[in-house]
């Protein structure tokens, strides 16, 4: 009884421990992307996605190698799930709604739905997910990120084609001009040791999610020891929405800001993230053995869920209130569902 008292404390401490880094890791990666001028849909299927799935590709890489690899997949397919049913739910039902683009859809989006689709393939035809696998999946995540450093490119060569317009049509006298240069100058000194703060504290986020990753991973395995609960259940339910908390205020915070491009970026970027690092690195490592359950149900509801959003979001290219309310009630159909077929 005291151990248990002690994992769950030691959960709930890693938990605070998880959210407060990834905050301090996510504002500040925010902040440097800012001042290199990246977009706000870029920012947020990069910066925002990968800053807050630290904490689910931490657990999950952690609990592969220390010999759970079915808590490792679980976090990976149940954080996925929770990511689209549970936080883009609450987030559109809380927020009113959530605006979507056709850019955000058709790459991100399809990209989501694809990432969903080759796990699942893998799944179905491998009895172990091996190297290859994993190889695979990381190349695939370095053809994204190409696709998303061409796209930012040409976001920043328009933003300096629209910068050397204004100037040309706004131009001042001598002396403006020479205020202004100076004025420039010192922000720019502002600027620049703000980044450097920034670099720091992005350092420390990530040491927080490592150390706060492990605590959560043993008092999960733990708890799941005690108490004879499978520990793909704990996987699914209690780490994956856990170490999913980052992405839940992240998204709703944008979601209320109006902040649109950055709350669904955050999400879709975030589910491409987990599945092709967060299952390829470790597979590299060694072969992670597939949960039969994870097969029939887990990642169909996954690629279901993935769908669905992306049918909703296109039909009035938005998010709204009722649609958020689906969302969660698809999300509370499949945890009921789970634990009724696994007990």
């Amino acid at each position: 009884m005291n151990m248990v008292i002690v994992y769950v404390l030691a959960l709930i401490a890693s938990l605070f421990l998880v959210i407060k880094t990834a905050d301090v890791f996510v504002d500040n990666l925010v902040e440097i992307g800012e001042a290199k001028g990246i977009s706000q849909i870029i920012l947020g299927v990069t910066a925002s996605a990968v800053g807050t799935s630290l904490p689910e590709f931490g657990s999950a890489i952690i609990a592969i190698l220390s010999g759970t690899p079915d808590i490792g997949v679980g976090v990976v397919i149940g954080s996925n799930i929770w990511n689209i049913a549970g936080i883009l739910g609450i987030s559109a039902f809380v927020a009113g709604v959530i605006e979507t683009n056709k850019e955000e859809l058709r790459r991100d989006g399809i990209m989501t739905l694809i990432t969903a689709l080759i796990l699942m393939f893998f799944m179905i035809f491998m009895t172990k997910l091996n190297a290859a696998v994993g190889i695979i999946m990381i190349a695939a995540y370095c053809v994204y990120l190409w696709f998303l450093i061409k796209k930012q490119k040409e976001h920043s060569l328009e933003q300096k084609n629209n910068a050397e317009n204004a100037e040309n049509e706004n131009l001042k006298i001598e002396d403006e001009v020479e205020n202004r240069d100076e004025n420039e100058i010192k922000e720019g000194i502002k600027k620049e040791h703000n980044l450097k703060r920034n670099y720091i504290m992005g350092l420390v986020g990530i040491a927080g999610l490592v150390i706060g990753c492990k605590i959560m991973v043993w008092s999960g395995v733990g708890i799941a020891e005690i108490m004879n609960i499978p520990q793909m259940i704990i996987g699914l339910f209690a780490l994956a929405i856990g170490t999913s908390a980052p992405e839940l205020v992240v998204t709703l915070s944008s979601a209320m800001k109006r902040l649109h491009s950055l709350s669904m970026g955050t999400i879709l970027g975030s589910n491409i993230f987990n599945i092709l690092i967060g299952i390829g690195v470790p597979s590299l490592f060694m072969a992670i053995p597939i949960e039969r359950l994870s097969v029939t149900f887990d990642a169909p509801v996954m690629i279901f869920v993935t769908s669905l959003l992306l049918i909703m979001a296109s039909r009035k290219k938005k998010l709204t209130r009722w649609a958020g309310l689906v969302l969660m009630l698809v999300y509370i159909a499949y945890i009921t569902i789970r634990i009724y077929i696994s007990v």
